[in-house]
């Protein structure tokens, strides 16, 4: 694993699920790591207390992803802290069990504005001091969901699809300048996101077609992107790292 040491990284929607693995990991690698939170303050402030004992420098900060001022607040206030943001990892997502024919205008909007718009809010935001220091890593967390559809998730499905495109585009335009761009597409993992799905009819189809038998742990997820994050990964840029089991193979 490469040593991070001296590496400012943002996690966006960090104090749980993939993105507290993520966080974790990159923290352990040495990282100086600032996670994110929408609501949950108390949860994103136990993650820094216990990265903190860990003797890892940790920051937790208030972030709604669709809005451009917040994000703006947040990579200021970390850029005065600690100093530019070499790593960037796009985590911060909602989902939503829903038929296709009952998602709302104002469901798709939601959708599209956390998935979507704040990883490209969050990526506008950081790109100019990276291209400054000429270097960077932008990490996006997308879904296995992105690359086959979805059945009563297509508005997160879509959301999804579109961020792996994203992810293409940032590399065409910005891998010259020592920013590498990539994706993580998870497959199902154990996680809160994933809950609601694995107890519905189509969830329990998908766990039982998984080749290697089982859903995926977050630290799974979270070792791809630590290996993305760093240097060994450098000639890696536009690329959808699966880690699903098996369930889509490329």
């Amino acid at each position: 694993m490469d040593n991070l040491a001296g590496r400012i990284a943002l996690v966006t929607g960090g104090s749980r699920g993939i993105g507290k693995g993520v966080a974790q990991a990159l923290g352990r690698a040495g990282a100086t790591v600032v996670v994110t939170y929408n609501s949950n303050q108390a949860l994103a402030g136990q993650l820094v207390e216990t990265l903190t004992c860990s003797g890892i420098t940790a920051h937790c900060l208030k972030l709604c992803a669709q809005d451009r001022g917040s994000v703006r607040e947040v990579i200021a206030e970390i850029n005065k802290r600690f100093g530019q943001i070499d790593i960037l990892v796009n985590n911060a997502a909602i989902s939503q069990e829903k038929p296709f024919d009952t998602v709302t205008d104002s469901d798709w909007d939601s959708m599209l504005a956390v998935n979507l718009r704040g990883p490209f809010a969050c990526t506008q935001e950081v790109l100019p001091g990276m291209r400054k220091q000429g270097y960077g890593r932008i990490i996006n967390i997308a879904s296995i969901g992105g690359q086959w559809g979805g059945f009563n998730q297509v508005h997160y499905a879509a959301s999804k699809a579109a961020l792996i495109s994203f992810t293409h585009s940032m590399a065409k335009i910005y891998s010259k300048d020592g920013i590498t761009s990539n994706a993580v597409s998870p497959g199902l993992v154990a996680s809160d996101m994933s809950a609601a799905e694995l107890q519905t009819e189509a969830g329990a189809k998908k766990l039982s077609g998984i080749p290697v038998g089982r859903i995926a742990s977050v630290d799974e997820i979270a070792a791809v992107v630590v290996f993305l994050a760093g240097n060994s990964a450098a000639y890696i840029t536009g690329q959808t790292i699966n880690v699903n089991g098996g369930m889509l193979f490329s």
